[in-house]
């Protein structure tokens, strides 16, 4: 230890080094960008190809399979789910989350490049995007008025163009605008007449609508530019284009048609507050502050908006700068709390000079922290603070340790420096190996795989971070500052006491006064005879049993999140049939009407859409949307503190919109953390399409009879009905009238023929120049009316085209390979009913039918995320407990030791079992199962205390027994103290009770806390089980060899010696060492337990205190 105590001696330096690091914390600290959430690189791509009108069928054999016989053969590819649908053809590829997302990305361009080329010549060229999710909206502004619908679309477009300006803006997304188009609607009878075919109206367009290079002239007089205006301008150029000539005359554009510009048919329709609106979403930049960011945004559209008609009313929606705000507020709030609690417990303890001491290790360990986390390119975020939170409590146990210790010293009567430098020197190794074990308990967490592993780290990394820097401020700053502001001398009781707690003279506990006094002459009765030992570890081993049985009765069942209180719902409304955008709006306006009446609920947000087309808007999580969805309700609750239970509202939802007649309702709360979907969500799989649809069905039935589910929903075809032209090429042939006309010939009654594109000087995107008949005229009897020319002149396409109604297919899904639909349900727990219980219903019924072959039943979401958790929080605990029973071996040099220190991790799992029987809490896979690992590396250190100086006093001679109960004198007051700091740091946690030093403010309950209360309650109740047991449990089973075991052994000795002769007895009368002395020593050999030969008398006691010999920890 000569370069620690060389740099304890050079005190300027180490003070200097340490305002260097605070002041750099509190920069960090300032600047640290702050978000929700973390950010979260999934590497997660999708591949889009699209191709117009082919149907779900074609482009699932045509599209989709292509890719997947390419894309499935990629490393690291974890799943690949491919969509067919109308018009278009999607494939989702997730990478396992540690596999290089730039590497990735590669691959995935290389593959679909090798795909192209077996695709159709009609498919567009794919394209491949990347799905971030931090990079989802942080901010929605909504734009609504008494205005003409193109003047808010123009706003809407000078708003988002001003945001993108900002530096922190990603992009700017506008939803609820109709794109413009230029819509030529054609006199049929007119078409006629002029005898113009539908390939010499698009020549004509865009023959005339071009841009002509003209070139330079260069006369030798000067060089001049020649321009040739060829591009459609406005409507007033495309009338006068001209389509072919007609005797002496030329039939223009104008002639056959009216000629006007307007808006597409209209598909998504958005709505805010019962209002028709355009809204703009903006998404952050990766690494960038969302508060700043948002405030940036803030004041760019006030700007923006002080010139504008006042009939434009802009409002800020579901900022998500708010909750972080909050949830900083709330953690900041809770730490302070946590600070303050054990700041009064130390004080209480300690006194004044040595709590400010310890008071000082918080905040410098803290600054630390956010320094080495802006330094990595951290964020600070709710898992960051709540790391801060759990650590509160155990940064201080290193520096009770150093703070106590040197005070001892003091009290025998050496000065201030050398004190702290000596308390620094002999706790290192005790310290640093209960630091250590702590820190093995959550770097297997590190590991933690998917997504839920990728979001929980930031805990691990925190909790790291934060205690390697606690023990670098215990061992070299505090005993620095120590030396300068510490004790500097002790009362005369405090100097009575260290007297009799010293080590190298008799220790009689009945002069020890006080709660410690009662402790240890307990402790002596139970240590000091066989018939107490035994009886303590019966004891022991009895209340296990009794916990873990009646745990296993009367448990609340098993979870994988917590259920917490949301800010956003989403309410899905949902229609069987050919529904159109319009009739789509009515339907789920009567479900807005409804809603905007109920209390609880600030802003909605509507989207709705025709059948079997997405919402789009990105509001929130799509995870749980039926796929017969016709709109979405976004909700934003009003503040936590000022409404009733999120359940409550969602009940009144359901209820007033139950009598609706024609749709379906399902409310669920945007999920806080990683998206896992419904509760229950069984997938269904096989190679036959059809087999899938009849085994989806029989599932979806068994899932309506299931008491206690509800919104169940299927991803079968939506019944519904398509249009199909059956033309008969035979006949066709006879009329020499080709194939492809036709399909041009009917989108002049669906949406349009495209016949080009022109830009206008008011606009900044091209607009569509499209074809079609009158609105009158679009209709289906209009179809059998059209006439299609040939070189036999106009031949209506009724003569070889027949119309059929046939069922309509949405979507085919393929997952892997195989075709893949989902049954999912929510499950009702308002009577205590678990998630995991109606999946084992479900799965044995499963597995109790007979299924064709082929057909696999697997259950995704939820269920596939909590046993993939449980199985790595399993093998984590096994991993920490190994990673800390090679520290204690090398600690203490014994397995005996490092058994009965790992003992205390099965009394805390005790412990947190108690705990959710005397709170009625269920078990959470993530939150309770991070406490029961994270405990495995605290309640060890009251262990190692105990041990460590219980060693130290036998090296120097001490009885077994003395050394035992004075190692329990010594050491309960550090080890309450430790323990019960790291209890009170987690207190407003586990109550979600804070005060607002700011304020003035005390909060009870919050949606923060909701989060927390769990893994919160585990570590409390099982450290404080733990620790009550080891105080009384680890002295027992030290003394246990000697005071058990070496009787029992001599006993046996002794009836084995019984046989021998007594001659032969007789004729060894001078031999030291009988068969039970050695017995006894085979059964202590392992026990890292020295037995003293020669104890110190009585009477062997150092003149002065400064003198004892040095009594450790």
């Amino acid at each position: 230890m000569g370069i620690l105590e060389a740099i304890l001696r050079a005190r300027r330096v180490v003070m200097t080094l340490m305002t260097v690091l605070v002041m750099g914390g509190i920069a960090s600290y300032i600047g640290i960008p702050k978000e929700d959430s973390p950010d979260i690189d999934v590497p997660i791509f999708y591949v889009s190809i699209s191709q117009s009108g082919i149907s779900p069928e074609d482009a699932a054999r045509l599209l989709v399979k292509p890719m997947e016989n390419k894309l499935q053969s990629l490393d690291g590819l974890k799943e690949l789910t491919g969509t067919a649908s109308e018009g278009h053809a999607g494939i989702l590829l997730e990478f396992s989350i540690d596999f290089d997302k730039d590497q990735a990305l590669a691959d995935v361009r290389d593959k679909v490049n090798q795909a192209q080329a077996e695709l159709p010549e009609d498919a567009n060229e794919p394209t491949i995007s990347e799905f971030n999710m931090s990079q989802q909206p942080t901010l929605y502004i909504a734009l609504s008025g008494a205005v003409p619908e193109r003047t808010l679309y123009q706003h809407a477009r000078k708003l988002k163009d001003e945001i993108e300006g900002i530096s922190t803006v990603l992009e700017a997304n506008l939803s609820g605008q109709r794109e413009e188009m230029l819509v030529v609607e054609i006199d049929q009878l007119r078409l006629e007449s002029y005898n113009v075919t539908q390939t010499e109206l698009i020549n004509a367009v865009s023959l005339n609508n071009q841009l002509v290079p003209a070139g330079f002239l260069d006369n030798g007089k000067g060089r001049f530019n020649l321009k040739v205006p060829g591009l459609i301008e406005d409507a007033e150029d495309v009338y006068s284009i001209p389509i072919k000539q007609n005797g002496e005359g030329v039939v223009t554009l104008g002639d056959i048609a009216t000629i006007k510009r307007t808006f597409k048919d209209p598909t998504t329709i958005t709505r805010v507050n019962g209002k028709a609106a355009i809204t703009v979403e903006v998404s952050k930049r990766l690494g960038t502050n969302i508060i700043e960011n948002n405030e940036a945004v803030r004041q760019a559209v006030e700007a923006e908006i002080k010139t504008w008609n006042p009939a434009i009313k802009v409002d800020f929606l579901l900022d998500q700068a708010e909750p972080v705000n909050d949830t900083l507020g709330s953690l900041e709030s809770s730490i302070m709390t946590a600070v303050a609690l054990v700041m009064m417990l130390v004080l209480a303890a300690l006194g004044f000079r040595s709590a400010l001491l310890i008071g000082i290790a918080i905040p410098t360990s803290f600054m630390m922290g956010f320094l080495v986390l802006s330094l990595i390119g951290m964020t600070l975020n709710t898992m960051v603070m709540f790391g801060l939170v759990l650590t509160v409590g155990m940064l201080v146990d290193g520096a009770i340790v150093i703070v106590e210790y040197a005070d001892r010293k003091i009290a025998e009567g050496l000065k201030r420096q050398e004190a702290y430098v000596r308390a620094a020197k002999l706790m290192f190794w005790p310290v640093a190996a209960s630091t250590g074990t702590t820190l093995a308990a959550f770097l297997p967490m590190l590991l933690w795989p998917g997504m839920i592993g990728e979001f929980m780290s930031y805990l691990p990394i925190m909790v790291i971070i934060v205690l390697s820097v606690a023990l670098l401020t215990a061992m070299v700053f505090l005993p620095v500052i120590g030396s300068f502001i510490g004790k500097s001398h002790a009362s005369e009781i405090e100097i009575e006491n260290a007297k009799h707690l010293s080590g190298g003279h008799h220790f009689d506990p009945k002069e020890v006064t006080g709660l410690t006094g009662f402790y240890i002459r307990g402790l002596h009765m139970l240590v000091s005879n066989p018939l107490g030992n035994l009886a303590t570890i019966g004891l022991v081993l009895g209340l296990g049993f009794m916990i873990v049985t009646s745990y296993m009765v009367h448990n609340a069942g098993t979870e994988l999140f917590v259920n917490d209180e949301p800010r956003i719902a989403m309410v899905h409304v949902s229609a069987r049939g050919n529904m159109s955008a319009l009739e789509s709006r009515a339907l789920v306006k009567s479900v807005e009407d409804v809603v905007l009446q109920v209390k609880g609920v600030r802003d909605v947000v509507t989207v709705s859409n025709p059948s079997g087309i997405s919402s789009g808007g990105g509001l929130g999580s799509d995870s749980n949307k039926p796929s017969d969805a016709i709109g979405t309700l976004n909700l934003e609750l009003t503040d936590y503190c000022c409404r009733r239970p999120a359940e409550q509202i969602f009940e009144e939802i359901r209820a007033r919109t139950a009598d609706i007649p024609g749709i379906r309702v399902s409310v669920n709360k945007k999920e806080e953390g990683p998206p896992t979907g419904k509760d229950i969500n069984l997938q269904i799989s096989s190679a036959n399409y059809d087999q899938v649809a009849e085994m989806t069905g029989i599932v979806r039935n068994h899932f309506e009879d299931v008491d206690k589910l509800m919104e169940i929903e299927d991803a079968r075809p939506l019944p519904g009905i398509e249009w199909e032209l059956k033309i008969d090429r035979e006949e066709a042939g006879r009329y020499n009238a080709a194939i492809a006309p036709v399909g041009s010939m009917v989108q002049l009654v669906t949406n349009g023929l495209l016949i080009g594109k022109y830009r206008p000087d008011d606009s900044e995107d091209e607009l569509d120049i499209r074809v079609r008949l009158p609105q009158e005229q679009r209709n289906l009897d209009q179809l059998d009316m059209l006439k299609l020319p040939t070189s036999n002149g106009q031949v209506p396409i009724s003569n070889f085209v027949r119309i059929e109604a046939k069922p309509k297919v949405s979507s085919i899904t393929r997952k892997d390979g195989f075709f893949a639909m989902n049954v999912k349900a929510t499950v009702d727990k308002s009577d205590g009913t678990t998630v995991d219980d109606k999946v084992k219903e479900i799965d044995s019924w499963i597995k109790a039918q007979d299924w064709p072959a082929g057909v696999t039943f697997n259950f995704r979401g939820a269920d596939e995320d909590q046993k993939e958790s449980g199985e790595f929080l399993g093998k984590a605990a096994i991993g920490a407990l190994f990673i800390m029973a090679m520290i204690l071996i090398t600690q203490f040099n014994s397995f005996y030791q490092t058994f009965l220190t790992l003992t205390t991790v099965v009394m805390s799992i005790f412990g947190v079992l108690l705990g959710m029987l005397v709170t009625g809490q269920g078990f959470s896979v993530i939150m309770t199962g991070t406490g029961v690992v994270a405990l495995a590396g605290i309640v060890v250190n009251n262990a190692i205390v105990l041990i460590d100086t219980y060693n130290r006093f036998i090296d120097e001679g001490v009885d077994v027994i003395e050394a035992v109960v004075k190692t329990a004198a010594q050491r309960i007051r550090p080890i309450l103290l430790t323990t019960i700091t790291t209890i009170a740091g987690l207190i407003p946690m586990a109550t979600g009770i804070n005060f607002d030093f700011f304020n003035r403010v005390i909060s009870v309950g919050s949606i923060t806390a909701a989060w927390w209360i769990q893994l919160s309650t585990a570590v409390i109740s099982g450290l404080a089980f733990s620790t009550l047991l080891t105080l009384v449990l680890i002295p027992v089973l030290l003394a246990f060899p000697s005071v058990t075991l070496r009787p029992f052994f001599g006993l046996l000795a002794r009836l084995v010696g019984l046989r021998k002769a007594d001659k032969a007895e007789r004729s060894e009368p001078l031999a030291e060492e009988t068969s039970a002395q050695k017995a006894s020593d085979l059964a202590a050999k392992d026990t890292g337990t020295l037995v003293a030969l020669k104890p110190r008398k009585k009477d062997e006691q150092p003149s002065h205190p400064a003198e004892l010999p040095q009594a450790a920890e």
